[in-house]
């Protein structure tokens, strides 16, 4: 699967403007993993995600850099041995800690058009891409 950044996110939507789905996991997340094997076994889905949308993968505890995301700054909060990116907690419901996985589609006009907290079966996220598709 094709997946980009936030950086190239701005350039890729002057280009062409496509919706944004938006990925948040962690390294530990057992579900995050079993989910994207899942969905790159998945090969339609695969090539419709790679054709109709951007992908952005986003480790939002390894993530350490910048991010400009939507005319904001946002920045990687360490917190021990650890952290987490300011982003991530924007984008999540609760502003404490994020449930992982997280899904966030955004339309064409980088308004927000789905939330999913936890795991995005394929065929259900087939269903809602299709959906999408068709604003």
């Amino acid at each position: 699967m094709k997946t980009g950044t936030f950086s190239d996110l701005e350039n890729l939507q002057k280009e062409q403007q496509k919706p944004v789905i938006i990925h948040l996991y962690t390294d530990w997340c057992s579900v995050c993993k079993m989910e994207s094997f899942q969905l790159n076994k998945n090969k339609e889905l695969v090539n419709m995600i790679n054709e109709d949308f951007y992908f952005i993968n986003f480790e939002a505890e390894k993530t350490k850099e910048k991010i400009n995301f939507q005319g904001q700054e946002f920045d990687y909060l360490p917190n021990g041995n650890s952290g987490i990116h300011e982003l991530a907690l924007a984008l999540s419901k609760n502003k404490n800690q994020p449930v992982y996985p997280l899904w966030i589609i955004l339309d064409k006009n980088q308004n927000l058009v789905y939330f999913h907290e936890g795991q995005f079966k394929p065929e259900k996220m087939k269903e809602k891409l299709l959906e999408i598709s068709a604003l």
